[in-house]
């Protein structure tokens, strides 16, 4: 897993590194592959932004989030990204078996 974090008028100081870094390292449960990860953190006036965007299996997932407290942003897009995770695992997982998604039975109780 290869991780890269970048800071946006922001020092990152080794204990948002390691937060961050453990942050993303969770993702693996989802994506057992190699795993290319790009987080970006700004802030902006009173704003803290949390960017990441992860290359994983031949898919992209991305998510932004603001927030007062860049923890706060932070835990916020790794939530999107581990739903968008999961959501990715499902579909491959309903593929091989030839089933549907939890998504597609949804749309055919309708």
């Amino acid at each position: 897993m290869q991780i890269s974090i970048t800071g946006q008028k922001i020092e990152i100081t080794p204990a948002l590194r390691e937060y961050t870094e453990e942050k993303v390292a969770k993702v693996r449960r989802y994506l057992n592959t190699t795993i290319n990860a790009h987080v970006i953190l700004k802030v902006e006036k009173l704003d803290h932004i949390a960017e990441v965007t992860i290359h994983a299996n031949g898919v992209d997932l991305h998510g932004v989030e603001k927030t007062d407290n860049l923890y706060a942003a932070i835990d916020s897009v790794m939530d999107k990204i581990d739903r968008q995770a999961k959501k990715f695992k499902g579909k491959i997982q309903a593929k091989r078996k030839g089933g549907k998604t939890a998504i597609d039975a949804v749309r055919d109780v309708k």
